[in-house]
């Protein structure tokens, strides 16, 4: 049995990976988090579990805590992130404080501690791809897209475009770490996300989230489904993502917990080549999956064109594609995944419907002012 410091583990992620681990294991969870709304459902103390899940309210940017918390636990996985784009633009010097700055205390605290990390990275690590620079004719071959952990180069943008404030604090994060393993023998594993998605993502705004937010893709999608609007393509949603569902990524992180000896040291993208479609497509399959969840005609859902700048303000810049490469967590956890896109978005929209729809219907039957 481990004992596993969660930081950052009451949001999305950290939530089913609480699950993953009560349910299936015999780890504890030590979860620290400035909320437990997510994990609430796992803490009732009459729980057969509750002897193996404890929730610290903290912040670790100034609580003390912090140090004992790791120090007294066998491996750290640090999932706090400022992680919305919608965020880089307007709040980039949170955005770099959140992701590299306040990393610094947990990788050094692990480092000197001798304990184990892993660390969640960002696929946004490798910033713009190769194929975005060569001309039209060649953008079409999938391999100018694939992303490689110990081979691709990380290209971004100008320093203007603040949308980079999150990849580039990211990158110095994993360069940080890698330097604490070459110089004094941290022991860690890297997590790079590819677009996980599925229940308890992100949030709805004015539901359990900021009015004004802006969440990412998927529950922007949804807020907009649930509130009958139109959903808004930035720039006309070519970018194109890969889509992997939560479970699928949970049961990654878990072979990667309980095998250190063929993770320790490696980078893992974490994603599903084959969950590959424009954010334009991505909106017509929510809209197909919407329709059958809620029963309301497609018909009378749609999609708007916005541009890049009147969506997320001035100085935000994009990758058009990013493919992982799945050679190392092929070859060293004999990890793939399973769930096709329109199964995924099935689970996740049956998800937003049951949670939100009634509290949206009663919002949007208050009389305005």
């Amino acid at each position: 049995m481990l004992s596993i410091c969660m930081i950052g583990g009451g949001g999305f992620i950290g939530s089913h990976l609480c699950e993953k681990l009560v349910a299936e294991t015999n780890h504890k969870a030590v979860v620290v988090d400035v909320s437990s709304e997510k994990i609430d459902h796992l803490l009732d103390r009459s729980l057969p579990w509750a002897h193996r899940i404890e929730f610290h309210q903290l912040n670790i940017k100034s609580d003390s805590r912090l140090e004992t918390l790791i120090k007294s636990s066998d491996l750290t996985i640090n999932l706090a992130a400022i992680c919305t784009p919608a965020d880089y633009n307007t709040r980039p010097l949170e955005t770099i404080y959140s992701n590299f700055v306040d990393s610094i205390p947990v990788i050094k605290y692990c480092a000197e501690n001798k304990k184990r990390l892993i660390h969640f990275s960002t696929c946004e690590i490798y910033g713009k791809t190769i194929g975005s620079f060569l001309p039209e004719e060649f953008r079409k071959d999938p391999k100018y897209f694939i992303l490689k952990e110990d081979e691709s180069p990380c290209i971004f943008g100008p320093i203007s475009k603040q949308r980079w404030s999150y990849a580039c604090a990211k990158q110095m994060t994993d360069r940080l770490i890698y330097a604490e393993y070459a110089e004094n023998g941290l022991d860690f594993t890297i997590v790079r996300p590819y677009n996980w998605i599925g229940p308890r993502m992100d949030f709805i705004p004015g539901v359990d989230g900021p009015s004004d937010g802006v969440p990412r893709v998927l529950a922007c999608f949804s807020n907009s489904l649930l509130r009958g609007e139109p959903l808004k393509l930035v720039d006309g949603g070519k970018s194109q993502r890969t889509f992997l569902y939560i479970k699928d990524a949970i049961d990654a992180v878990a072979l990667m917990i309980d095998n250190p000896e063929r993770a320790n040291g490696y980078i893992f993208n974490v994603g599903n080549p084959d969950n590959e479609v424009s954010v334009k497509e991505l909106a017509e399959l929510m809209i197909k999956a919407y329709a059958k969840v809620s029963g309301a005609p497609a018909s009378s859902m749609s999609t708007v064109n916005v541009s890049a700048e009147d969506f997320y303000g001035k100085g935000y810049d994009d990758s058009d594609r990013r493919i992982p490469d799945m050679t190392f967590i092929t070859r060293q956890l004999a990890w793939k995944p399973r769930t096709p896109l329109d199964e995924l978005l099935d689970v996740t929209l049956q998800y937003q419907h049951r949670t939100y729809s009634r509290a949206i219907e009663r919002e949007l039957s208050k009389p305005s002012n």
